[in-house]
């Protein structure tokens, strides 16, 4: 049962992987900003499985934070776009 938790831990990295090419090549904010919370919600699940499986105390608090930070990243980088916004209207 380890194995199958790890190896589906494996596959979410990979799929984070991917998107963090979405990062760097994004055409649009938009597209970047769904990649960074696919980063932090796919860091967050690979973390929870890969401490069940291997049974690391700890762990669940590290993706909690990681899960508080990925929505406050997502708060800033929607502020951050509404002034630019505001900014190109004037």
């Amino acid at each position: 049962m380890n194995e199958l938790l790890l190896a589906a831990a494996g596959l979410i990295v990979l799929t984070v992987a991917v998107g963090l090419a979405r990062i760097l090549r994004g055409p649009q904010d938009v597209d970047r900003l769904m990649a960074v919370q696919l980063l932090g919600t796919g860091g967050i699940a690979a973390l929870l499985l890969t401490a069940y499986a291997t049974r690391v105390p700890g762990v669940d608090d590290v993706a909690l934070g990681l899960a508080l930070l990925a929505a406050f990243t997502t708060m800033a980088f929607l502020n951050h776009l509404a002034a630019n916004e505001e900014e190109a209207d004037r």
